[in-house]
């Protein structure tokens, strides 16, 4: 990253800027930074002037606590005011219900898009989402950073013995370390719904997208998300999974963001 801006608690959020044209900001998922969906601005980059950023905790950001979904606004207002305040924005996963959120309080975007935000619609979902949320915090609390995220992709669908696998590899000791923010995410997902009220007071047009090769869950939770915004939309693009292709999403988003 960069550039660095400060967002209202005083906390550095770290953005990187790309490309010419309207300005897109991308907003990330759990268990990740920028430069997750860096490959995406630089898809974007042909039409578009395409920030990644640090969401708090991550990367080159700062982390103040203490914690509220509020800040996590405060943080992506504090980028767009940054970058010339006024852009669309894009959030993937659980990075997508920040992005809701954000534009639901008043943010100024002009449009959403989202893909896969991972509202909850299979039956039961409400005492699962309740147990991860009790387990992930127990986990954090006493210090079992590996548990944390052990918990999570566990919730995510990854094989038992992936997950073993995982906690042998290089790549662990990074998820460790972003361990707190899963409590973030589980945050700004709230009850784990689809926060329809919440949707209803949306007053830009909304692009909720999910994968034909995911989970049917998934695209049902996009359905559902875009039939609850005054002006929701919904598309399913063929052949992909929650890991979606910047080649195959960003003309997409280029046709939704008007370029």
């Amino acid at each position: 990253m960069d550039n660095k801006t400060l967002s209202r608690d005083g906390t550095p959020i770290a953005y990187h800027r790309t490309g010419r044209g309207p300005v897109v900001v991308l907003v990330s998922g759990a268990m990740s930074t920028g430069a997750t969906v860096a490959p995406l601005a630089t898809a974007l980059s042909d039409r578009f002037s395409a920030v990644v950023y640090d969401r708090r905790g991550r990367g080159e950001s700062g982390d103040t606590a203490p914690y509220a979904v509020e800040r996590e606004v405060e943080d992506l207002a504090a980028v767009l005011d940054a970058v010339g305040g006024d852009a669309a924005l894009y959030g993937v996963s659980s990075g997508g219900a920040l992005a809701l959120r954000a534009a639901a309080g008043g943010l100024p975007a002009r449009r959403v898009a989202v893909y896969e935000p991972p509202f909850e619609v299979r039956e039961g979902h409400e005492r699962e989402h309740a147990a991860y949320s009790r387990g992930l915090a127990e986990a954090l609390a006493e210090g079992r950073r590996g548990d944390a995220v052990e918990l999570f992709l566990g919730v995510t669908g990854l094989a038992p013995q992936m997950i073993v696998n995982a906690r042998q590899s290089p790549m662990w000791p990074g998820l460790e370390a972003v361990a707190p923010t899963l409590a973030y995410d589980d945050a700004v997902m709230g009850d784990g719904t689809v926060p329809r009220d919440l949707l209803a007071s949306l007053r830009v047009p909304l692009l909720a997208l999910a994968g034909g090769a995911s989970p049917e869950w998934m695209r049902e939770a996009a359905r559902r998300a875009a039939a609850a915004a005054p002006e929701g939309a919904h598309r399913v693009l063929e052949g992909q999974t929650h890991a979606v292709e910047p080649e195959v999403l960003a003309p997409v988003l280029a046709e939704f963001y008007g370029a």
